[in-house]
């Protein structure tokens, strides 16, 4: 009977840059892909369907936004998450097969993605042990020669950043991102490069979106960044799309963790342009019988726009929808005007929901009155008690008590107005030598 296989904490650990997990317990290295743990993450919803096109083509992701497109020429029986060694230049790198079937052309048709020269590479075999431990031994380095790439563009005076390096799988080549504002010129930085670390190396520029991709986190909404989610193309975005929308000009939140303006400003742009285009564009006053209305605000999405008699003040406004504005605003170049802004069909305002559900939003108006609770005398209970019911016990010792306060009360009076006698008592004495006025004259 075989014995079981002692795991350590480290085999179920993610390598989140390219989403799977080492294992070194046997003699034999392998690697284990971990679903979520990785960015541009794509669903095959046709994975369950027969497949209709040609099926030699699967899509390979790398680490972390990387990824490409490769012919299986062997006829590998491939599937979601199988490691394999695909052809490079030059070499071979190690990859995870990330989409196969009718969705590989699909994606290739959102991207864009032409192969170079017509043609695509090759997957050479499914990655052996040996391949995945020298991979493992790669992507161990590739923080350390970071930092030391930064170190290197710093001490030559180079204005660029080195965002990440991303190492080959066969360890003889390696992918340096650097973000510049401006020109560089890298040529000597290489040699440098390719003698202080033995490998070829490739210099790749990227923008300030792509290195927020490559590092990813949370955006404000709580949710993972877009750029490392699933957008692979960026498209331009101006702050036409925030005025469109109505948001305030405010840099601070409209601006990414990249530092540029925000990917989902575009997401519902076309969406405000459509309503816009029923809402009038109102420049001068509408005309009533009782003054002139000003518009004061829009609500886009709904279509309302709010008007009010008093154009410095939004005390009291008047909701009109849009195809009712139009309606005045014909009126009004034909000489006419209505009635009054008051209109009988006023949209109807939507109504407070909590989140929770049972917490109301005036809970706090009124301060809760808390009732004490008045303690129950005790019982007397003697020979005399013993016949007589127990609501009649209670009320003859409360009538005695209320008699006894009665009497004390008396008492602590009549001593009070014996020691005061007639001048009121050390008390009035007191108060009455206070209020008299102080004189101004010292004493002589």
């Amino acid at each position: 009977m075989e014995d079981k296989i002692q795991h350590s904490a480290e085999c179920s650990t993610p390598e989140m840059g390219r989403g799977c997990s080492f294992c070194n317990c046997t003699s034999e290295c392998s690697a284990t892909p971990h679903e979520g743990c990785y960015k541009l993450h794509s669903s095959d919803w046709l994975e369950q369907f027969p497949n209709n096109l040609p099926d030699d083509i699967v899509e390979v992701r790398f680490k972390n936004t990387r990824r490409s497109f490769y012919r299986n020429v062997n006829n590998l029986p491939l599937k979601r998450g199988d490691i394999v060694a695909v052809e490079a230049s030059p070499g071979h790198d190690i990859g995870i097969v990330s989409l196969t079937g009718d969705m590989v052309a699909r994606q290739m048709f959102r991207i864009g993605f032409t192969p170079m020269g017509g043609e695509f590479k090759k997957i050479y075999r499914k990655a052996k042990p040996y391949d995945i431990e020298k991979w493992q031994e790669a992507i161990a380095l590739e923080h350390d020669t970071m930092i030391r790439s930064r170190r290197i563009a710093a001490d030559m005076g180079l204005n660029m950043k080195i965002g990440d390096v991303e190492y080959q799988g066969d360890k003889i080549k390696a992918i340096f991102y650097y973000i510049a504002d401006e020109r560089v010129d890298f040529r000597e930085l290489i040699k440098v490069f390719a003698e202080q670390f033995r490998i070829r190396v490739e210099m790749k520029q990227i923008g300030a979106r792509q290195e927020a991709g490559l590092i990813g986190g949370l955006g404000v909404c709580g949710r993972e960044l877009c750029c490392s989610n699933y957008i692979s193309t960026f498209q331009s975005i101006t702050t036409s799309a925030a005025r469109v929308q109505d948001l305030s000009l405010n840099p601070q939140k409209l601006a990414g963790q990249c530092g540029k303006l925000k990917c989902c400003l575009n997401y519902e742009t076309a969406a405000y342009m459509d309503a816009q285009s029923r809402i009038p564009k109102v420049h001068n006053p509408l005309e009533f019988e009782d003054g002139l209305a000003y518009l004061m605000k829009t609500d886009i999405l709904r279509e309302i726009m709010y008007f009010s008699y008093d154009k410095s003040s939004l005390a009291n406004l008047y909701p009109l929808y849009a195809e009712d504005v139009w309606d005045i605003i014909k009126m009004n170049r034909r000489g006419e005007k209505p009635e009054s802004l008051k209109v009988d069909d006023v949209p109807a305002a939507p109504e407070f929901v909590t989140a929770v559900g049972d917490d109301a939003i005036n809970r706090f108006d009124e301060a809760r009155k808390r009732k004490k609770k008045k303690k129950k005398p005790a019982q007397k209970q003697g020979p005399k008690a013993e016949g007589r019911p127990e609501g009649g016990q209670q009320a003859e010792a409360a009538e005695a008590r209320r008699n006894e306060g009665q009497r004390d009360g008396g008492a602590q009076r009549e001593g009070g107005e014996r020691r005061g006698g007639n001048k009121g008592g050390r008390n009035n004495r007191g108060r009455r030598n206070n209020d008299r006025p102080k004189k101004d004259t010292p004493k002589q």
